[in-house]
């Protein structure tokens, strides 16, 4: 291993570190994982999404983020990558949605909505903190082809590769994996 990418490596277990469990959060018997700590410390942070869309580079038009943390990376994405940024809301949130997806959540049922600012054949980095059981993700997916762009990128801060939301998504670029 390099010198660089030792430094990385031990950039990124830096940031991992910041990452706190929180049992019994939204409701009893979820382990939430709380990155506000990690948010909160620029170079944890910068580290995290340089990571985030390495696999990605020259690839994308636009990033796409989905409400609500993964917004906070997908604006440091973009900004870092020199694009722009589209979000994906839950329902209710956009003054004029374009298209709308519902989904199964771990603990629920949401509806995600997305404006269709993004060119026809747009080519879009989707990007989330986590991927759980995959049906935010994958409803995300469907509602980028809805509105004719394309996915050609996925990641996500972690992966909880216990709830295999991998195999409802297909190819995901993790960050950090947790068992």
């Amino acid at each position: 291993m390099t010198d660089a990418e030792l430094a990385r490596a031990e950039r990124l277990a830096r940031a991992e570190r910041m990452i706190r469990s929180i049992p019994d959060y939204p409701e009893p018997g979820v382990l939430f994982r709380d990155i506000t700590p990690l948010l909160a410390d620029a170079a944890a942070l910068r580290t995290v999404v340089e990571a985030m869309i390495a696999p990605f580079e020259g690839r994308f038009d636009v990033v796409a983020g989905v409400e609500a943390r993964g917004f906070l990376l997908a604006g440091a994405a973009a900004i870092a990558a020199g694009v722009g940024l589209v979000p994906i809301r839950k329902q209710g949130k956009l003054p004029r949605p374009a298209a709308a997806v519902s989904y199964d959540l771990e603990y629920g049922s949401a509806t995600i909505e997305a404006h269709d600012d993004m060119p026809v054949g747009c080519r879009v980095l989707l990007l989330d903190d986590v991927l759980a059981t995959g049906g935010t993700l994958r409803a995300a997916h469907e509602l980028v082809d809805r509105l004719g762009a394309r996915v050609v990128g996925t990641a996500v801060l972690m992966e909880l590769e216990a709830l295999g939301g991998r195999a409802l998504v297909g190819d995901v670029h993790a960050v950090f994996r947790v068992s």
